[in-house]
């Protein structure tokens, strides 16, 4: 029961904690990350010692009367990195959506954390359910979870992007659905496993396909359906902006790999046009985050950039030899990008808190004023570069190998080109932060704000000094070519 368990902690905290107030609410959530964290640990541990996916029938009915959850290798990966990310928002948020004895509680406030607990538990949905449909539900908790936290300072720009972030996904979950329909007309069942090796390329499915993928194309911000996430990351607070880059645009990319990789009939036109999208988010993200003026909206482009690196796996997971380190390269490229650019996201609330604005131009005396946001921004800037011995730099070294030993050597010219673009942006916000500059204020002596941005970005690091033998975990369930 322990995938169930993780998707109901944090659904049963989202219904509890509105009738808690603000202040109950908070308590609540921070007493079930403890819980929550040792779930996702205790899932990992089941799966590697069984070396299967764990699959719980709900009312004990198997499909197709039934419906089930599991965890596999990637749904287990991703079931850690939420726990942690969840856990570090949470405790940085404190500081901003808190309620201090004796205050009266803000609207906020009330809203904020059970929007949390939401986001939290539509992705443990997205990665553990086994059921089409089941999968939209997932979906869509995480699409009106994450829309007001975009615009909880009720600001006229952050209305205008949180329409624009709704209307993207509303239009990417009406696409899936037809899909899904699509696929119960041709195979009179919505189980993934079940679907495995049945569909095959017919009219119908074909089309299913392509709407889902848009679909799912849009909720992720996958190039060039990718519109709404400059405005919405920018314009949301630090906390809401690395729960967005980190997790909300994973729970449809894992729905999209589940997809091709086990239910879709194989096609490898598609898988190059998907790898392409990539390939264009990577270029185009890079050079858009290179010109932008402002921190939030730069680090929101290189999140563009970076979901680009996601799909390059799909043309190599149909290679035989090279799908293995291509899927964990993606799998690892998921967890490494959610811990650096969470802790990346924080840092930049920080600077931008202290220094009054978030203007790249003027970022001259930031190291003095937040030295340890700004090595946090460091710290993950390497991991987003692919510097060893980064975990940026593990998932970017098995995604070029792999596309070199599987002949297509023009991925990793675009995994080059794209650490070089990382670089020139992340130099530009560091050449300027660590300038003296006409700052007056002194360091913040002890704020635990920056220690959560520091440690998540650590994390992205140590993750690449993991020896490979320990991430074969990430290849239980996976479906081999």
């Amino acid at each position: 029961m322990l995938p169930l368990l993780a998707v109901m902690l944090p659904v049963l905290g989202m219904v509890l904690a509105p009738a808690l107030g603000a202040r109950g609410a908070e308590r609540l959530t921070l007493a079930l990350l403890p819980a929550g964290f040792a779930l996702a640990l205790g899932t990992a541990a089941a799966v590697q010692a069984g070396g299967a996916p764990l699959v719980h029938h709900l009312g004990h009915w198997a499909p197709p009367l039934g419906l089930s959850l599991g965890a596999d290798g990637i749904g287990t990966a991703m079931l850690l990195t939420s726990a942690v990310v969840v856990a570090g928002v949470a405790v940085f948020a404190r500081a901003g959506f808190g309620t201090a004895p004796g205050m009266p509680e803000r609207r906020t406030a009330f809203v904020f954390w059970p929007l949390l607990l939401a986001i939290w538990g539509g992705l443990n949905l997205a990665v553990t359910a086994r059921d089409l449909f089941t999968l939209y539900v997932a979906l869509e908790l995480l699409t009106f979870a994450a829309v007001p936290i975009v615009c909880l300072d009720g600001r006229r720009e952050t209305l205008s992007a949180a329409l624009r972030y709704l209307l993207f996904a509303l239009l990417g979950s009406v696409l899936y659905l037809l899909g899904v329909a699509l696929i119960y007309g041709a195979a009179g069942t919505l189980d993934i496993g079940l679907l495995a090796g049945r569909l095959s390329a017919t009219p119908p499915v074909l089309v299913a396909a392509a709407l889902m993928t848009a679909g799912l194309m849009a909720k992720t911000a996958l190039l060039p359906l990718h519109l709404w996430l400059p405005p919405a990351h920018a314009g949301a607070p630090a906390a809401g902006s690395a729960l967005l880059s980190a997790l909300v645009v994973k729970g449809s990319f894992v729905i999209l790999v589940r997809l091709w990789a086990g239910v879709l009939p194989p096609s490898p036109a598609a898988m190059q046009a998907l790898a392409g999208c990539g390939a264009a988010a990577i270029l185009l993200g890079g050079v858009a985050a290179l010109g932008q003026a402002r921190l939030k909206l730069l680090v929101a482009y290189s999140t563009i950039a970076q979901i680009g690196y996601l799909v390059l796996m799909f043309p190599l997971l149909a290679v035989p030899g090279v799908a293995e380190k291509a899927w964990t390269g993606g799998v690892l490229q998921a967890v490494s990008h959610a811990l650096a650019k969470s802790g990346m996201f924080l840092a930049v609330g920080l600077m931008a808190e202290r220094l009054g604005h978030d203007r790249v131009a003027d970022l001259a005396g930031a190291s003095r004023i937040a030295p340890r946001a700004v090595l946090a921004f460091g710290l993950s800037a390497l991991t987003l570069m692919g510097v060893p011995p980064s975990g940026g730099f593990a998932a970017k070294w098995l995604l070029l190998s792999a596309s070199i030993e599987a002949g297509q050597w023009w991925w990793a010219l675009v995994v080059l080109a794209g650490g070089l673009l990382t670089g020139g942006y992340a130099y530009r916000v560091l050449s300027t932060a660590l300038r003296a500059g006409p700052v007056s204020a002194v360091p913040v002596p002890h704020d635990s704000r920056d220690t959560v941005a520091l440690g998540l970005a650590l994390l992205s690091v140590l993750l690449g000094m993991l020896p490979l033998a320990s991430l074969g975990l990430l290849q239980i369930g996976r479906v081999a070519p």
